[in-house]
């Protein structure tokens, strides 16, 4: 029950961090481009790789502390659901530049991130 406990309070936080970067994001440079879940993906591909390596070289959280933080947190916080509706909703409205730019921005900065976050960490740790 702590596990599933954890899930859950994990993703509301995540929901909830997402939220805010996205609207904070919204006003800074506006909601033509989403921008904000493109930087919602690329900032959990970063921590996904500090703590997938913190947690393979130095740290070993409890099940519920692996789970609140990768499922939960990082579960609610990164947005590949919203980012599928963008990448549509940006084809509908006929803009197929600006749709694969997102498409390969995402992926590409969102692993780019991941790699960063992991050597970061690795060359902190060593």
């Amino acid at each position: 029950m702590a596990v599933w406990a954890a899930v859950a309070i994990g993703g509301a936080l995540g929901s909830v961090a997402r939220y805010a970067t996205m609207i904070g994001v919204g006003r800074l440079v506006g909601v033509g481009f989403p921008y904000g879940v493109l930087l919602v993906n690329v900032i959990g591909g970063f921590i996904m790789g500090v703590l997938v390596e913190l947690m393979a070289l130095v740290w070993s959280p409890s099940e519920s502390m692996r789970v609140f933080l990768i499922v939960g947190v990082l579960g609610g916080y990164t947005t590949f659901s919203a980012f599928s509706l963008d990448v549509w909703l940006l084809l509908e409205k006929g803009l197929y530049g600006p749709a694969i730019v997102y498409i390969v921005a995402s992926v590409v900065l969102s692993v780019a991130a991941l790699v960063v976050g992991l050597t970061l960490t690795r060359m902190a740790l060593a």
